[in-house]
C-alpha cells in the first residue's frame, strides 16, 4: 500500500483530543488521582499516538492497532457518550489519515475502517454490559449494607447510664457484609455487652451473627449470670448446626468475650470464649489487659463440656471498657509486625469512649498504611467521672481509608 505522508495530520492532534476528552465526566476508574488521570488520558494518547506514528512511519506500517485499542479501553471506564465520542474519533482519524495519502478507496484502507468501526460498535455493546454490572453491583451492596445494619445496629450513645461507642472497620472499601459482631444491652442485671468474631465471611457469617445477637439479646435479660449467658449462646449455635445438619466445628466457631458492668458498683465481670484480651483503661492513662485466669475454648467448639467462669475486675468512674476484634490485634504493618492496642494506648487520655474509637482507629490505619486485611469490631463502654457529661456519640462504618456515616 503506498502512502504520501503529509505533516498536516499531526497538526490536527490537539484538536482532536480535546474534542474527545474535554472533561472528566463519566470516568468511573478507582486508584488515586494520578491513575484516574492517566487512564482518563489514554484512549486521546492512543488516538494522538496512532496519528503521529502513521505520519512518520514507513508505508508499509499501520497504526490501526491503536486505533482499535482506544474505543475498547474507553468502554469498561468511560461515560456511554464519551465511549462514543471515542469511537467517532477513532474512526474519523483512519478516514482522515487514508483520504490524506490517497489511498482510502482501496482494499487494505477500507478492511482498516471496517476493523476499526466494529471495534467501536464492540466498545459500546462492553460498555453496556459494565454499566449494568456496575448497577447491579450497586444494588448488591445497598441490600447487603441494609442487611448487615439490621442485623447489627448501632448501639445507643448511652445506656445504663454508660457512655457507648462503637465501630465497624472494614477491610475493603464499601464492604459492609462480615463476621464480626457487636451488642450492648440494659438488663435488670446491669449493662451487658458482647463483642465476637465469626470464623469466615460472607452471608453465612452473617447468619451466624444474627443467631448469636438474636441469643444475647433474650440471654441477657434472663439469665442471672454472664456463665449462663454464654450457656445459652452455646446452646443457640448448637440448634443452628442442628439445624443445618450439623457445623463443622472447625469451621463453626466464634470466638467472642462477654462483659457485665452492674449498676452503681464499680464492678466489671468478664467472660472470654477464645477471643481477644479486652482492655480497661484508667481516667489517670493506666490500663489493664484483662486475661481470662482460665483459658475457655471458642463458642461453638463441641469438644466437651467447659464450665464458663467470669471474672471480676474494678471499674471505676472515669475508666472506659475497651473490646475488639482480631482485625485491631492482628493488623499488621510493612514489616509484619502486629498492631498492640495496649502498648499504644498506654499512659494517653481520652474525653470519651467515641475519642478513643477514633483516635484508635487512626493510629491503626496509619500502623498498617491502609492495608487492613481483615474486618475490625470495636465497642468502648466508659463510666462518666463524677459530675461528667455524656457526651453525644457518632458511629461510622468505614472502608480502608474512607467511610460513611450512620
Amino acid at each position: 500500500m503506498a502512502k504520501q505522508r503529509r505533516g498536516g495530520a499531526a497538526g490536527n492532534v490537539g484538536v482532536l483530543s480535546r474534542a474527545v476528552f474535554g472533561s472528566p465526566e463519566g470516568v468511573v476508574t478507582p486508584g488515586g488521582r494520578g491513575t484516574r488521570r492517566f487512564v482518563r488520558l489514554l484512549p486521546a494518547l492512543m488516538i494522538v499516538g496512532g496519528l503521529l506514528f502513521d505520519s512518520q512511519a514507513p508505508p508499509n506500517f499501520t497504526a490501526v492497532p491503536l486505533f482499535v485499542a482506544a474505543p475498547l479501553i474507553a468502554a469498561p471506564f468511560f461515560s456511554l457518550s464519551r465511549t462514543v465520542r471515542t469511537g467517532i474519533a477513532a474512526v474519523l482519524s483512519v478516514l482522515a489519515m487514508r483520504f490524506i495519502d490517497g489511498t482510502s478507496t482501496q482494499v487494505v484502507p477500507v478492511i482498516e475502517f471496517i476493523t476499526v468501526l466494529t471495534a467501536s460498535v464492540l466498545a459500546l455493546v462492553i460498555n453496556a454490559v459494565v454499566r449494568r454490572s456496575n448497577e447491579q453491583l450497586a444494588s448488591a451492596r445497598v441490600i447487603a449494607e441494609t442487611a448487615m445494619r439490621a442485623v447489627l445496629p448501632t448501639p445507643t450513645e448511652r445506656i445504663g447510664g454508660l457512655q457507648v461507642a462503637a465501630r465497624y472497620e472494614a477491610a475493603q472499601a464499601d464492604e459492609f457484609v462480615g463476621g464480626d459482631l457487636f451488642a450492648v444491652a440494659d438488663t435488670p442485671y446491669g449493662v451487658r455487652l458482647v463483642v465476637g468474631d465469626v470464623r469466615g465471611k460472607g452471608l453465612e457469617a452473617v447468619e451466624a451473627v444474627a443467631v448469636i445477637i438474636g441469643a444475647f439479646r433474650e440471654a441477657a435479660e434472663q439469665e442471672r449470670s454472664l456463665e449462663g449467658v454464654a450457656q445459652r449462646l452455646e446452646r443457640a449455635l448448637a440448634r443452628e448446626g442442628t439445624r443445618r445438619y450439623g457445623l463443622d466445628a472447625m469451621e463453626g466457631f466464634i470466638t467472642a468475650v462477654l462483659a457485665e458492668i452492674p449498676p452503681g458498683a464499680g464492678a466489671l465481670r468478664v467472660v472470654n470464649r477464645g477471643h481477644p484480651e479486652p482492655i480497661l483503661l484508667h481516667a489517670d492513662g493506666e490500663l489493664e489487659v484483662l486475661a481470662p485466669s482460665v483459658p475457655a475454648m471458642p463458642l461453638g467448639m463441641d469438644l466437651g463440656v467447659w464450665p464458663d467462669r467470669a471474672d471480676t475486675w474494678t471499674m471505676p468512674a472515669g475508666s472506659t471498657l475497651l473490646a475488639f476484634t482480631d482485625g485491631l490485634s492482628e493488623a499488621r504493618d510493612a514489616n509484619g509486625a502486629f498492631y498492640d492496642p495496649a502498648a499504644r494506648l498506654r499512659g494517653r487520655i481520652f474525653p470519651g469512649p467515641e475519642e478513643l474509637l477514633s483516635a484508635l482507629t487512626d493510629d491503626v490505619r496509619l500502623h498498617t498504611g491502609g492495608r487492613s486485611t481483615d474486618d475490625m469490631a470495636l465497642l468502648a463502654v466508659g463510666r462518666p467521672a463524677e459530675g461528667q457529661p455524656v457526651r453525644r456519640t457518632t458511629v461510622k462504618i468505614v472502608g480502608r481509608g474512607d467511610g460513611a456515616e450512620r
